[in-house]
């Protein structure tokens, strides 16, 4: 199809120069249902963005938009602060019985504010809490947020250089694979935490994403993620999972450590937990952690409640049996076998991909190729967008809730773009 770029002049006259996703996708988007999104022409585009992974169940999802329609309609409670409403008593039930209880996890719930940045932000203040030291042992090409706290835990050059100001009491240590093997895991870890004169502080805990989607698609292991556990309670320190982005059934089970076989001390949840893109975040806990006093952590709205509505009609509806996994690993074996093909046609690109679930990165040895490829896909009709440092990494992100059709069509898009910007 061919596209017009559409007059954007209040966008560019009013709008702050800190946009970023709609240079990369000029179009004016009007409507969307499921993994489509149509502009106010009437070019439609199927959506590997899903509101980058906070649309798991894909856009205006007719479960969830009829429960949050019903819930207005009727005079629900909007904003609520921390007060208890039934919105967020059904929300928390379901969250126990269909998550929390199956999988044997006793955490407590904390609502800390909207946003993703908002749940990391409170397991960094309650993990210095409770062990009383200030320091927090982060992994190369992370990203956890762009707050102060969550900014000192973050890899990237360009995001931190935005915090303007000194970004201490963080410690980077190599993600899995970082030295391509060469090293045995958390050898230089654990000679830092044995040797008195490393300057390291002893940690109060360590953050980690078990895939790094903004890093770069790097998928760590689950032997190394289990190492990690293993190194934290023989050292005392607390284990955060940042599974804000791999959360919720992006990898394929709800929790992405799942598969690690691993309980974290702390899990940070966001984008998809509400299920329709309404902000929302949790961060959860095991109880002996849970030593706040009343008020000492809060934001003003942290009780979204159509949000908890339709969180929780998303864990009924997708949840409740199971089948929401397997559907997952399905539509990833889908994606596996058509990236494949691709590095295959391309080989002399250097072409590569990784991943898991429905979460997936393909990178080149010319590190400016994805830009290149990213940009031709959505000239045909295709939302992707780029992540590692250098914006070296095609990102696929599709719905969860995406058809073998959609996915099928979107990949072919792909292999187009990649071909014609080869």
């Amino acid at each position: 199809m061919t596209i017009t770029p559409p007059a954007l002049s209040v966008f560019e006259t009013l709008e702050s120069e800190v946009r970023s996703y709609c240079r990369s996708w000029p179009a004016v988007f009007d409507h969307a249902q499921g993994a489509r999104l149509t502009d106010e022409d009437g070019h439609t585009y199927l959506d590997f963005f899903a509101g980058a992974g906070s649309l798991n169940y894909g856009h205006n999802n007719p479960v969830l938009k009829r429960a949050l329609i019903d819930y207005i309609e009727r005079d629900g409670i909007t904003h609520g602060l921390d007060m208890a409403t039934t919105a967020k008593r059904a929300f928390l039930e379901s969250f126990q019985n269909i998550v929390l209880r199956p999988r044997d996890l006793p955490y407590k719930v904390m609502f800390p504010g909207p946003t993703g940045t908002n749940a990391v932000e409170a397991a960094l203040k309650l993990a210095r809490k409770v062990k009383g030291r200030e320091s927090i042992v982060s992994f190369t090409n992370a990203f956890h947020g762009m707050s102060l706290g969550s900014l000192a835990v973050t890899g990237n050059a360009f995001k931190r250089a935005g915090a303007g100001i000194p970004l201490v009491h963080g410690t980077p240590m190599p993600f899995d694979n970082y030295l391509d093997g060469r090293v045995p895991d958390f050898l230089w870890f654990e000679r830092l935490l044995e040797d008195q004169g490393s300057g390291l502080n002893q940690p109060a805990a360590v953050i980690v994403e078990t895939v790094q989607g903004e890093g770069g698609i790097n998928v760590a292991r689950p032997e190394w993620l289990r190492a990690l556990s293993d190194l934290c309670h023989r050292r005392d320190m607390l284990l955060i999972v940042d599974d804000i982005q791999m959360g919720c059934g992006r990898t394929g089970a709800f929790f992405s450590f799942e598969e690690a076989g691993i309980a974290p001390d702390i899990v940070t949840l966001s984008k998809s937990i509400s299920g329709y893109g309404l902000p929302m975040s949790l961060c959860l806990f095991t109880p002996e952690l849970d030593i706040w006093g009343p008020g000492e952590h809060n934001g003003t709205f942290r009780g979204n409640n159509p949000a908890f509505v339709t969180a929780a009609a998303a864990l009924d509806a997708y949840w409740a049996d199971g089948q929401m996994e397997k559907q997952t690993l399905a539509r990833g074996e889908q994606i596996e076998q058509a990236l494949l093909a691709i590095c295959d046609e391309h080989a002399r690109l250097g072409a590569q991909f990784r991943g898991r679930g429905l979460v997936w990165g393909m990178e080149f040895t010319d590190k400016s190729r994805a830009v290149a490829v990213c940009a031709r896909a959505f000239e045909l009709g295709l939302l992707v967008e780029t992540s590692g440092p250098q914006s070296e990494v095609v990102k696929l992100l599709p719905p969860l809730t995406v058809t073998p059709e959609e996915l099928d069509e979107g990949l072919r898009t792909l292999a187009r773009a990649v071909r014609e910007t080869a």
